[in-house]
């Protein structure tokens, strides 16, 4: 089969486009794929450039996020057929392969029947995002109607999924965005209160929406400095959720003054683990999401879309900008 792959680690030069081995049979939990597009994340880099950190087996295929049609299943496969249109996420450890190739064999727990009202290249930019985004806001911080959500880079991948799960809990969102174009964009999804965080200066104007009190959940999609931030935007006894590894340079003073419950949210957790349960669960959350995609509850925003071929162009065009929802490759 066709697929992109690369030996060593690196920059995106190190990304190759040929032939690859074709797939074992299915275990007797797993589903063959064929893929139709594929979706790139921002961890398909770091484990590009490096792969030692990872547990993942050269020729490494890169990418967790699919859309495609069921080839065939294993013996105890029991909700899944050949013809079947799914989705998932599914990172390539543990002796598995990513999805930036023709076929992948998946866990069938990971998998979810793809929303009818949305194309393959649609449906594969979301599983990664709204699984993050729903752990985060749901599992993590535990939100709930009423509540005010700081979510940081709202026209990002998992911002903009969490934008609309924040909205569709009942809580009101003040997000933070770095142009004219984006605040549009997170306008669009509901967003209450849009900051650039260009031109102004974050915690302030969330104190001063929030009338001094700040917020009842941060939701740090960034990285170090934007975590810092959220302790000083959520309100005592809040909750602050990251995506990210905390600097260790990190201050928790603030947090740990005002009683903050911190949380970390990582989706690939089930499978680097190999948590049964948990694949389960991420499975229910896609099944979820398309019924909310097929009740137009919920969209999911594609910036580009690359040829499987073009994928280290596509890799570098998400590291070199900040586009307004996800990279997508189709095949």
């Amino acid at each position: 089969m066709k697929a992109i792959y690369f030996n060593a680690g690196g920059t995106t030069d190190v990304l190759q486009y040929g032939e690859v081995e074709s797939l074992s049979p299915c275990g007797d939990k797993q589903v063959l794929i064929r893929i139709k597009a594929a979706s790139i994340n921002p961890i398909d880099c770091k484990i590009r450039t490096a792969p030692q950190r990872f547990p993942v087996t050269f020729p490494v295929i890169p990418g967790c996020d699919g859309a495609g049609i069921v080839e065939s299943v294993g013996t105890q496969v029991k909700n899944f057929q050949p013809g079947d249109e799914v989705y998932f996420s599914q990172p390539g450890f543990n002796n598995r392969q990513g999805t930036y190739a023709e076929y992948v064999l998946v866990d069938a727990s990971l998998l979810a029947l793809k929303p009818r009202s949305l194309s393959f290249e649609q449906a594969a930019a979301a599983p990664l995002v709204f699984i993050t985004a729903w752990e985060a806001l749901h599992d993590r911080a535990r939100i709930t109607k009423g509540q005010t959500v700081l979510i940081h880079a709202g026209a990002g991948g998992v911002g903009h999924a969490a934008i609309q799960l924040a909205k569709l809990a009942g809580a009101k969102v003040i997000t933070t965005v770095s142009s004219e174009e984006k605040a549009h964009f997170v306008q669009q999804l509901g967003a209450d209160f849009i900051i650039n965080y260009r031109t102004h200066d974050v915690t302030a104007e969330v104190l001063q929406w929030t009338d001094g009190n700040g917020v009842d959940i941060a939701f740090d999609t960034v990285g170090p400095e934007v975590l810092q931030s959220c302790f000083g935007c959520v309100k005592p006894y809040g909750d602050v959720v990251t995506i990210l590894q905390p600097s260790p340079d990190t201050d928790w003073n603030e947090a740990r003054k005002r009683n903050v419950r911190f949380s970390l949210e990582m989706m690939l957790s089930p499978v680097l683990l190999e948590l049964e349960e948990a694949k389960r669960y991420q499975g229910e959350i896609l099944r979820q999401c398309a019924a909310l995609f097929d009740e137009n509850k919920l969209t999911v925003k594609i910036a580009r879309t690359f040829a499987l071929a073009d994928a280290a162009a596509a890799q570098q065009y998400l590291e070199q900008n900040q586009p307004t929802g996800k990279i997508v490759l189709t095949l």
